[in-house]
């Protein structure tokens, strides 16, 4: 039975691959928290084959300890909790460190692009994060974070996730009414900018595939449930929760002004993903993800299943 490791086990990729790898059987799955008395370790410890294991991704000898007889290790890291890019590489050098010593076999890293290798140029404005300049830091600190596991020779497999649809319930994506009665979603996209999205759960599902296929360590694999523009969206919401839900397009430069944590981190992304539309979704594929997970979501999908839990 191969052991396989989830750091983030209790968010929402990491929970994924926890509950599909236990569902799958054939696997001991070690959940790492640093919260191991919460009622979401709790109910990940009531699975099969599930055991807690207290870690943390700034301390070296901790994961020596996770990582000791595992065939693999799942990782997310979390730029929200401390909004540093330069962290989120420094987390990086250490799993791949201590993964490296400890001779695990496949590495399945949750990444997305570093920016500025991807066409992110000068339209697009710098951000100083801890007093480096970077165009999208929650983008860019997992792209660079990249060069740590191919520096250390860790097997890996680099997965591309999309924008979670998870966002509208969470992070205050979801459609607002306006001061004339009328619902609608705000970004900083055009009528046809097309954003690839997908269901958080999936993210998870997905790399647990990806620890079932060693022929894909070493490539970058980009997942997606389903390619909309953000009309397209607006127009499924409509449908799904019985409400008009029309779409607003504003400039990058005034999601930036929304002034909410994050804000110009976002709005750089979103007017990056416009501006470079057809490179960013060529890199994340519909097929390959339902052939890495079948029962992949879409939008419509999602919507039946976690619709009525948007805030309206």
């Amino acid at each position: 039975m191969q052991t396989i490791v989830v750091i983030g086990a209790t968010g929402a990729q990491g929970g994924g691959v926890v509950r599909t790898l236990s569902a799958k059987g054939g696997y001991a799955i070690k959940a790492v928290t640093r919260k191991m008395e919460s009622e979401k370790a709790k109910a990940l410890a009531a699975l099969p084959n599930v055991s807690l294991i207290s870690a943390d991704l700034d301390d070296d000898a901790s994961l020596m300890a996770a990582f000791s007889g595992a065939y693999g290790v799942f990782l997310v890291t979390n730029f929200w909790e401390h909004f540093s890019a330069a962290k989120e590489v420094e987390q990086c050098k250490k799993v791949a460190a201590a993964a490296k010593a400890a001779g695990v076999a496949h590495v399945v890293w949750s990444t997305l692009e570093h920016t500025p290798s991807f066409g992110a140029g000068d339209t697009i404005p710098d951000i100083d994060n801890h007093g480096t300049k970077y165009k999208v830091p929650h983008f860019d600190g997992k792209g660079l974070g990249d060069a740590e596991f191919k520096a250390a020779g860790v097997p890996t497999t680099y997965l591309l996730t999309s924008f979670y649809w998870d966002n509208m319930i969470y992070f205050g994506m979801g459609p607002k009414k306006g001061e004339d009665g009328q619902y609608a979603i705000t970004f900083p996209q055009d009528p046809e900018t097309v954003l690839p999205g997908i269901a958080a759960q999936d993210i998870g599902a997905c790399a647990a595939g990806i620890f079932a296929d060693p022929s894909l360590i070493g490539q970058t694999i980009g997942i997606t449930g389903e390619k909309l523009t953000c009309g397209a969206m607006a127009e499924k919401m409509s449908k799904a929760l019985g409400v008009e839900v029309k779409f607003n397009s504003v400039p990058a430069d005034v999601y930036r002004s929304f002034g909410f944590p994050g804000a110009d981190d976002l709005g750089n992304m979103f007017q990056w993903q416009a501006e470079n539309n057809a490179d960013f979704c060529s890199r994340r594929d519909v097929a390959v993800s339902k052939r890495l997970h079948p029962g992949m979501l879409d939008f419509d999908a999602w919507l039946a299943q976690h619709g009525k839990s948007i805030p309206m």
